[in-house]
Parts: C-alpha cells; sequence; structure tokens
C-alpha cells in the first residue's frame, strides 16, 4: 500500500542516519523525495540513487543560510510543482559543560537547530498556504524533556522547537496545514558506532525496552503524521524513545 503517493516531501540533513532512513521510508511508500545535504554530497547522492521509485532530487542546502534555503525551495518547487511536507531533521551538537562551553558553540546551536528550522518551515509555509494544504514535522529530542548534562545549548533549542511547532500549529490549522514534533530517544546509527560496547550497555539498561532504537523506528513515526491517517493530528510531540521518558 503506497500511503504517501506522490506526495513531495523535502527532508533536511538525510544524507545519513535518521534523515536518509526517513527518505527510504518515505519514497517506499510512494513520496516523492528531496535529499538535502550541506557538505556530504556523495553520500546524499548515494541515498538517492537507493530510493524507490523516480523522480526524486539530490539538493544542497544550508539551513543556516537564508539564501540557501530559498534557492533549494526554488528548486524543489520547480522540480516537484508542489511542496507538501517538510521534515526538519537537520541539525548540530556542541557538548560542553556550561563553566567551559563558548558562547559561539551556544549560539551555533541555537542558530542551526532553532533558527534554520523556523527559516526553512516559514520558506515552506508559503507554497503549503496557497496550496491549503501541508504538513510539518519537526526533529527534537528526548533531551529537550529530561535534560543532560553537557548539553544545555542543544536541549534549549529542541525544547524552543517544540514551543514553536505548537504555536505553529495553531497559526496554520485554519489553513488545514498540521505541525507536529517527532522526539528521538538514544538511536543507534553511524554515530552511535563509535560507543563502546559498555557504555551501549549502559545506555540500554535505562532504557524500559532493553534497547536503542534504529532510525527505522523514528522513520515510520515520521511516515505516519505525513498520511493522511495522522489528518486529525497537530501540535503534538511524538515520543520514540523505549519508554525512556514517558509523559
Amino acid at each position: 500500500m503506497e500511503l504517501l503517493k506522490d506526495k513531495c516531501v523535502l527532508v533536511t540533513g538525510s544524507s545519513r542516519g535518521i534523515g536518509a532512513s526517513i527518505a527510504k521510508t518515505l519514497a517506499d511508500h510512494g513520496a516523492k523525495v528531496a535529499v538535502t545535504y550541506s557538505r556530504s554530497e556523495d553520500s546524499a547522492k548515494k541515498v538517492v540513487d537507493s530510493l524507490k521509485g523516480d523522480g526524486h532530487l539530490l539538493l544542497k542546502l544550508d539551513i543556516s543560510d537564508p539564501e540557501s534555503i530559498d534557492q533549494s525551495t526554488k528548486t524543489f518547487l520547480d522540480h516537484f510543482g508542489r511542496y507538501d511536507a517538510l521534515v526538519n531533521n537537520a541539525g548540530i551538537t556542541a557538548d560542553q559543560l556550561i563553566m567551559r562551553m563558548k558562547s559561539d558553540d551556544f549560539d551555533r546551536v541555537i542558530q542551526t537547530n532553532l533558527r534554520g528550522s523556523f527559516l526553512c518551515a516559514q520558506a515552506a509555509v508559503k507554497p503549503m498556504m496557497k496550496a491549503r494544504n501541508g504538513v510539518i514535522i519537526n526533529l527534537t529530542s528526548v533531551i529537550a524533556h529530561t535534560g543532560n548534562p553537557g548539553q544545555t545549548n542543544y536541549a534549549a533549542s529542541k525544547a524552543g522547537l517544540e514551543g514553536f511547532s505548537r504555536s505553529l500549529a495553531q497559526e496554520l490549522s485554519s489553513r488545514n496545514i498540521r505541525v507536529n514534533c517527532v522526539a528521538p530517544g538514544f538511536i543507534a546509527t553511524e554515530m552511535t558506532d563509535a560507543v563502546s560496547d559498555k557504555m551501549k550497555e549502559q545506555i540500554s539498561s535505562r532504557i524500559p525496552l532493553g534497547r536503542m532504537g534504529s532510525p527505522e523506528d523514528v522513520a515510520h513515526v515520521v511516515k505516519f503524521l505525513i498520511s493522511e491517517e495522522a489528518n486529525y493530528l497537530t501540535g503534538q510531540t511524538i515520543h520514540v524513545n523505549g519508554g525512556l521518558y514517558m509523559n
């Protein structure tokens, strides 16, 4: 069943990890996907080449640069003709205890994760409002709810993004545009491959389901939220964390 048949979706930061899995899952269910990258063009091209179906788009996008966002949005619309969904997945970390954290590192994480998602959403909203239809999904984090030592900047950016999303959901609901968040917990990606087995065991012991999640666990929730099956869901945060945080 093609749950997302011919839906045109832009996924930021989709050259690897969770973003790449989201792109593949959406394409598997009939979507036309723009795979974006800021530096890793070769990785992004491999993702595009692996997608089921045709008509997908490889798109360079720096979410910290308004001109890059404007140009990529124009290219997206020229290619697809409409803008059905945006998945704000791209983000960065710059972890450090607050006594050692440089203000530039705090600002950089906020600028990229929060302001970058705002700018991408702002660009997407224009064609969505014209069509009176659309979906925006913002990837946040369990850290926005639990906090984590050394991640005050990251936690602030993701918590801010959830508040932004709830306000935007109210603002756009009359135009049939839904806005939701997906908050992953500990997800096994290339980044966690470098973590020792002992550390992985310690992490898993804190999770009621006893394991880290997979990128596909996150991707399937994103797929559902874009689909018509979720057409009465807006302003929500869906947690994908194995029970690590329950609300």
